[in-house]
């Protein structure tokens, strides 16, 4: 390794704060403003702090009842069956169905709902169906797993 090999850096040392007014960021209260719990060594103050009154979290009522969770489920896309069956692909899954641009994500739950009529046989793997995509999908026979 020689000196013309070495990797320049860029990077500039912060200031020392607090060690007299010939520093270049010194003097008597060095940045920090006059007094307070601000000015003050230490723990910071937590972005959440309000000062001492009633935090928001605990102004807000609880959220009670069998439903509380329902909000962390995922809910599945939707995707009429009638844009899988026109498709040039016979064999549906999840990341197909990405591939083609019908779903956004391919880690999210997918449901196939009805509309439009299906002629060929799809089989479909680790999507859900309602009812009448059932149907249709089994009426041309193809499968659901």
């Amino acid at each position: 390794m020689n000196l013309q090999n070495l990797l320049t850096t860029k990077e500039k040392s912060s200031k020392r704060v607090g060690r007299g007014y010939g520093s270049g960021k010194g003097g008597h209260t060095v940045g920090r403003g006059n007094k307070g719990q601000r000015a003050r060594v230490g723990r910071g103050i937590p972005l959440w702090f309000e000062g001492g009154q009633l935090p928001f979290v605990k102004r807000l009522p609880y959220l009670r009842g069998k439903l509380r969770f329902q909000s962390l489920m995922k809910k599945p896309q939707l995707v009429p069956v009638s844009m899988v069956a026109a498709l040039n692909v016979s064999d549906i899954t999840l990341e197909v169905l990405h591939k083609h641009g019908l779903v956004k994500s391919p880690k999210l739950p997918v449901k196939l709902t009805g509309g439009g009529s299906v002629t060929k046989a799809l089989h479909c793997t680790g999507v859900q169906a309602s009812g009448s995509a059932r149907s249709q999908i089994e009426k041309a026979g193809g499968t659901l797993h």
